[in-house]
């Protein structure tokens, strides 16, 4: 059986252990979670133990990036279930601070993104939301220290905005994406699935299906507009609520009228019932 990870709740015993392993040549991977981890969480770590040789993961609800509405306190929390899936990984370190420990009384500094924060996708309907991920993933870099950090592409405009604010902030941190992991029907894995009714569990794939099938109109040479259009329809037939439905460029989240104006990423992100869900898609 696996050793459980040593568990570090307060930033001194965090850097400690992080010293320990520095003190014999590790190089260092950082997989930032809010718990819940399934089958995607543990793709992360996987890739991580490939990047480096020690792999810390931090588990941290994070309440500065829900917003009053927003389900924080309903947020799902599985914290046996999650060590043992990171025992089970050969995970180093688990850092899971308090509150407290994130924000102490008198905390006054954030980080406001800019650039593909202001990309017009989630920050038109969450606009509280970077400025929360990218202060908290801000004191997870220095907090840590490491070499690389892991995150998923399924937030994707999550990880454009943390890749510019570590290269624009010199945090020396290389951030790496790591591909979607999907159920075998399609559907993007993510910890809100657990909200979802069976019979909306079995709608939600209409999310990929649209998508795959924008990109491959886009691919085969159709107009952005119209391969767009009818997956939008798609997704709207099948009873979800969208907030949007876009094709951006893969790198800056611009927007397109071309294929030919470079990478481009398909990003959805529509309700279903109670639950808000998002994916992207590469064209």
């Amino acid at each position: 059986m696996s050793a459980s990870p040593l568990i570090a709740r307060t930033v001194p015993a965090l850097r400690r252990a992080v010293d320990n392993l520095r003190k014999r040549k590790a190089t260092i991977a950082l997989v930032p979670t809010m718990g819940a981890l399934h089958d995607g969480h543990v793709s992360l770590v996987r890739l991580a133990k490939r990047r480096a040789s020690r792999v810390v993961v931090s588990i941290f609800v994070n309440p500065t990036q829900f917003a009053p509405t927003e389900d924080f306190g309903a947020y799902p929390r599985t914290w046996k279930s999650d060590i043992a899936k990171l025992a089970a990984e050969d995970v180093d370190i688990v850092w899971h601070p308090g509150v407290a420990a994130m924000y102490p009384e008198g905390f006054a500094t954030r980080i406001a993104p800019e650039g593909p924060a202001l990309a017009g996708l989630e920050d038109r309907f969450r606009p509280h939301f970077f400025g929360g991920v990218a202060t908290v993933v801000g004191k997870l870099f220095t907090q840590v220290r490491p070499d690389v950090a892991i995150f998923g592409e399924k937030d994707f405009q999550q990880l454009r905005v943390v890749t510019q604010m570590a290269r624009d902030l010199d945090l020396g941190v290389k951030v790496i994406g790591s591909r979607t992991v999907r159920e075998r029907d399609g559907l993007a894995m993510s910890s809100r699935n657990v909200y979802l009714s069976p019979e909306e569990r079995q709608t939600a794939i209409v999310l990929y299906r649209a998508m795959r099938e924008s990109a491959g109109r886009i691919r085969a040479g159709d107009s952005i507009a119209p391969a767009m259009a009818g997956g939008a329809d798609m997704v709207k037939a099948a009873g979800l609520v969208l907030d949007y439905y876009e094709v951006r460029h893969a790198e800056t989240l611009a927007p397109v009228t071309s294929r030919k104006d470079g990478p481009l990423r398909i990003l959805v992100a529509a309700k279903l019932g109670t639950t808000r869900l998002i994916d992207n898609m590469a064209v």
